[in-house]
Order: structure tokens, then C-alpha cells, then sequence
């Protein structure tokens, strides 16, 4: 009997050449229009813009360290839907402070990045995610968001099937019946999380925000550098990589799949979004779930399109050595300082 491989055809299917594959010969203004729209009606973005609302913050809690001051808020991104936030800004004396966004993965929440403990598994997580707290430490305001599917925002309703990590499959499903994707909504978020650092400007350099990510984080990193113009560093860690070596060949979390999106361009492409703005690719050398390989194709294509831009300095890739899916803060914000001040 035929031995039944079900997993063929789209294996078969991801090695095809995408529509919008870049090419050099291409009319190159023309090709990344052609990319942007493509990437803002995948992603869903336009339906999520005709439930836009006026931004509102609403502080809830104030808190001062000898580091910093700490405020946790929470602003209305669209009509019913509310995202809690950390602000972590330094207490020394500065004019106005550069703003270093922080997204976590599937962690157990976005409390890991201001390093407080909630449950038994934030331990390990403590030990590398920190991130508001290594970014003041390297002196940026830091806000944290919490992701839609994690942390606080997952779903309510046991029946959904609430879980502390990799709980956002109802939100993801969900979203994409009505039109949605929930990385396009994250994406919204985070531009939307820009928008209510309007209320602490007078702390705040809104003209030089940096947006840092991992696993999860980093591929909203990825693709909201592509949407919002005023992320002018992007550091996605941990999630930069071909589809068909990634999410195509591995088991992930249901919010990495945008529906059509291989079948018109792969990661690399997407730079051209965010070109020539300053990228830093993070990879695990021997991360399992992002191949280290893939990643290395993806940044090929980022290179030429860089150079295309004549800003080849403003992308780098950092390798972790010997790390698998693991983000090392001293190798990141080392590269990111110097590639904020090339």
C-alpha cells in the first residue's frame, strides 16, 4: 500500500518562488509598494483600522526605585480592546530619554520584563528576559506591552482553553474569521502603544525608539518595524528566519501563520519595509526552531536589499554562539549600542 506523506504538498509547495520575491531587475520603488500593501492586507491591518479609537492613558499604579520610576497604565488601542503597559523611566537627570520598547515571547507575561516573579516558571525566565530593566540599565526609558494572547491578555474563559504560555490559539483563530490576523493585531498595538507615550513626551525622545523582541517578541519586532515608521532601530532576537525552515518545518504557536503570506514573499523581502532604518538580527546558533540556516538566507536577501537602500552599515546580524532559543542581553544591547551610533 502507498505509503500516505501528508505533509508533502506543502513542502512541495514552499520551495516555489513567491510572487514578490525580490529581484534586482525589478523596478525597486515600484516592487516594495507593491510589498507594503500586500503585507498590510494580509496582516489584516486595515480591518483593524476601522475600529480605531482616540488614545487615552489611564495610570493606574506609580511606583519609584532608586533606578527609576515605574508607572503601570493601560490605553484603549481600539474599541474594546485595552493594553496594559509598564513605563520604567530613569530617575537620573537627562533631558529626555531614548525609548526602548520591549515585547516578551511566550513567556508567562510581559511581569518578566520588569523582573517581578508571578509563578513557579518565571525563574528561568528571569534569568535572561529582563528586558525594561537592562534597557534603563543601558539607558533607555522602557516600555513593556503585553502581547495580545499572553500573559494578562489571554482569554478569560476556561472553556477556550486558557493556558499561562502558548495560550493565544482562540485569539488567533478567532481573529482570522473576522478578517484579522493576531500578529497584525500586535502590530496595531505596539504602533498604538507609540501613540500614548504622547502623555510622558516631556521625559520622553519619541524621535529615537528602539523596539526589542524575542521568540514571539521578536517576530512582532520584525513586523511592526515594518508598519510604523518611527521604530527607527528594530532588534527582533530569536525569530528571523525562512518560513520554510521555521514555521514551515517545525511545530510553532498558531499566532506566527499570516494565511497567503509565503505565497507572495518570504522574511527577507519584508525588510524592505523597514530599510533603511537600523535592523539587528539576533540568532541562537543552535536555536531548533529557528535554524540558524534559514535565518543566514533571510539576512542574504535583507543585505542586498540594504545595499540597495545605501544604508548597508544600518543592518547586522548577531549570532549567540552555542545558544539554542535564548536571548543573552550582554551580546544584544553591545551590538545595539554600536549600531545606534555607526
Amino acid at each position: 500500500m502507498r505509503l500516505i506523506d501528508n505533509d508533502a504538498i506543502h513542502e512541495q509547495l514552499l520551495n516555489n518562488k513567491p510572487l514578490l520575491a525580490y529581484d534586482e531587475k525589478n523596478d525597486y520603488v515600484e516592487w516594495k509598494k507593491q510589498v507594503k500593501e500586500k503585507y498590510i492586507e494580509l496582516l489584516g491591518l486595515k480591518t483593524i483600522a476601522e475600529n480605531a479609537c482616540e488614545i487615552k492613558v489611564e495610570i493606574e499604579e506609580r511606583t519609584e526605585t532608586d533606578e527609576y520610576t515605574r508607572y503601570r497604565y493601560v490605553f484603549e488601542s481600539e474599541k474594546g480592546c485595552f493594553v496594559p503597559c509598564y513605563l520604567l523611566i530613569p530617575r537620573k537627570e537627562k533631558a529626555k530619554f531614548p525609548v526602548c520598547i520591549c515585547l516578551q515571547g511566550h513567556t508567562t507575561g510581559f511581569h518578566i520584563s520588569i523582573g517581578q516573579k508571578k509563578y513557579e516558571q518565571d525563574e528561568e525566565s528571569l534569568k535572561t528576559s529582563t528586558f525594561a530593566i537592562d534597557a534603563v540599565k543601558n539607558g533607555y526609558a522602557a516600555l513593556a506591552i503585553e502581547q495580545r494572547g499572553m500573559g494578562e491578555r489571554t482569554t478569560l474563559r476556561k472553556d477556550r482553553g486558557s493556558a499561562l504560555t502558548c495560550g493565544c490559539m482562540f485569539t488567533a483563530m478567532t481573529a482570522l474569521m473576522l478578517g484579522r490576523t493576531l500578529i497584525g493585531e500586535r502590530v496595531w498595538d505596539v504602533s498604538k502603544a507609540i501613540d500614548s507615550l504622547e502623555y510622558f513626551k516631556d521625559k520622553l525622545d519619541l524621535n529615537d525608539i528602539t523596539l526589542l523582541g524575542t521568540s514571539g517578541g521578536g517576530t512582532a519586532t520584525y513586523y511592526a518595524a515594518c508598519y510604523d515608521e518611527r521604530i527607527k532601530t528594530a532588534v527582533p532576537t530569536c525569530a528571523v528566519c525562512t518560513y520554510k525552515d521555521s514555521i514551515g518545518n517545525v511545530w510553532h504557536c498558531t499566532c506566527n501563520y499570516i494565511p497567503g503570506i509565503a505565497k507572495y514573499f518570504d522574511m527577507g523581502e519584508l525588510s524592505a519595509l523597514i530599510a533603511p532604518r537600523k535592523l539587528l538580527v539576533c540568532a541562537g546558533e543552535i536555536d531548533p526552531i529557528f535554524p540558524l540556516s534559514g535565518t543566514k538566507k533571510v539576512y542574504s536577501v535583507i543585505e542586498k536589499i540594504y545595499a540597495r537602500e545605501n544604508a548597508e552599515g544600518n543592518c547586522e546580524l548577531k549570532i549567540y554562539p552555542n545558544k539554542a532559543h535564548y536571548f543573552d542581553k550582554e551580546i544584544t544591547f553591545s551590538a545595539l549600542e554600536r549600531l545606534r551610533n555607526k
